[in-house]
């Protein structure tokens, strides 16, 4: 499970990472070899930004399941008064 658990936030930090290098690039569009422009790429930050939020609820349901599956415990700190 721990190692899900760091899978998923390397996905999450990578996905986000991949969301401002395309909100940093903008949208225009990039000359290709002949010399032609290529059609702009189009909703990619949005599409990394969706992955990322999917990343997110899949992390919270594969824990929600395994604690309700009894694979993981909560370890809090114990109160004390």
């Amino acid at each position: 499970m721990k190692y899900l658990v760091i899978a998923a936030f390397v996905a999450i930090i990578g996905s986000l990472a991949a969301a401002l290098v395309f909100m940093m690039r903008g949208g225009a569009s990039e000359t290709g070899e002949d010399g032609k422009t290529a059609a702009p790429r189009k909703n990619h930050m949005a599409r990394a930004l969706a992955f990322r939020v999917g990343f997110s609820i899949l992390l919270f349901v594969a824990v929600l399941v395994s604690y309700l599956m009894g694979w993981i415990q909560p370890t809090g700190l114990p109160l004390q008064r």
